[in-house]
């Protein structure tokens, strides 16, 4: 394994990060603090406990997951893009790097991120919300997990599009209404019968409720589904990314 080409990649899109610190931190943060300072002190303090948990504390996991999916989405979608964009891809195309290197460090570095902006988003929370973590090792494995999935998710996308508006279409027009519907405000026992059925046919349901689970101890679905569900996700996205360099789709045209 070519190590020194993972580190050249991995730290040269964490640099970008830091370059643009208030785009890629502080600007999800702050937008993720206005739905703690709405919702979970303003509308929070007025509504019942759910499943025995504050509605404050409740919607933590949930917009914390939100934000994660966006974010590891956008982060490795737009690293693969911009060098297919300039040009630089064929330069780390043609340089003695396996695809495998190539993924560990453009998704590897994406992911660091999201998980970076998850615990800084945990971290803010508190401080408008109590909240405990009962699970915190599962909390973090679940962080972690969500983190690299739908960064190679990002990454697929990065290569499939063709223009800078596409990058945006997934994450705006599918994956934040599918989060907003899958229980990140609310419990799925809460919805008429029709819609619950229909929620399980939407795969961000179980990445909230597993997260949730880690927080609580209580959830929509079993946390073992919940793994199960991102670790098929996970697999399908590994699949994706495999067809990707085998056949050089977008890459090598």
């Amino acid at each position: 394994m070519n190590i020194h080409a993972i580190r050249a990649i991995y730290l040269f899109e964490l640099a970008r990060t830091w370059r643009t610190l208030f785009q890629s931190i502080a600007s999800p943060v702050l937008s993720t603090s206005l739905y703690f300072v709405v919702f979970g002190s303003a509308i929070g303090s007025r509504m019942q406990e759910i499943d025995g948990v504050g509605y404050g504390a409740y919607i933590v996991p949930g917009l914390i997951m939100l934000t994660l999916l966006t974010e590891s989405i956008s982060n490795a979608s737009f690293g693969i893009y911009m060098p297919r964009y300039s040009g630089t891809i064929y330069e780390v195309l043609s340089a003695p790097i396996s695809p495998f290197e190539i993924v560990v460090g453009y998704v590897g570095a994406a992911a660091t991120k999201s998980v970076i902006l998850g615990l800084l988003i945990l971290v803010t929370a508190r401080l408008f919300v109590p909240f405990g973590i009962e699970h915190p090792f599962v909390m973090v494995a679940f962080l972690v997990l969500t983190s690299v999935t739908f960064s190679l998710f990002g990454f697929i996308i990065g290569v499939w599009a063709d223009g800078w508006e596409r990058l945006q279409i997934v994450p705006l027009l599918i994956i934040t209404p599918l989060t907003f519907l899958g229980g990140s405000f609310y419990s799925i026992s809460m919805l008429p019968p029709f819609w619950q059925n229909l929620t399980l046919f939407n795969p961000v349901v179980y990445l909230v409720s597993g997260f949730r689970w880690s927080f609580y101890g209580t959830s929509d679905f079993g946390v073992g589904l919940s793994l199960a569900m991102t670790g098929v996700f996970l697999l399908l996205c590994l699949t994706a990314v495999w067809w990707i360099f085998r056949t050089g789709y977008r890459l090598k045209a």
